[in-house]
């Protein structure tokens, strides 16, 4: 009997250890995940930021073309020329 009793011990043992390593994995990749969704969410905030500023650049030279005579932006010649 004591064989008995030995043999689930120890497979209790292993299921323990088994368990410990699962979780310490775990808690790895959760602490992986949690500093990429950190990353992520600045670039969010970046990328939010930049279109903010574009439109704003938008509104402005939509202004500025609004305020001006159409006829001379469309007779106006390309940089280039």
């Amino acid at each position: 009997m004591s064989g008995n009793a030995s043999d689930e011990n120890e497979e209790l043992r292993r299921q323990v250890a088994e368990l410990q390593s699962q979780l310490a994995f775990q808690e790895d990749s959760l602490a992986s995940l949690d500093a990429a969704l950190s990353a992520q969410q600045q670039e969010i905030l970046l990328l939010r930021r930049q279109i903010e500023l574009m439109q704003a650049r938008h509104e402005e030279f939509a202004a500025q073309y609004a305020a001006g005579d159409p006829a001379s932006a469309e007779q106006e010649k390309p940089p280039h020329y």
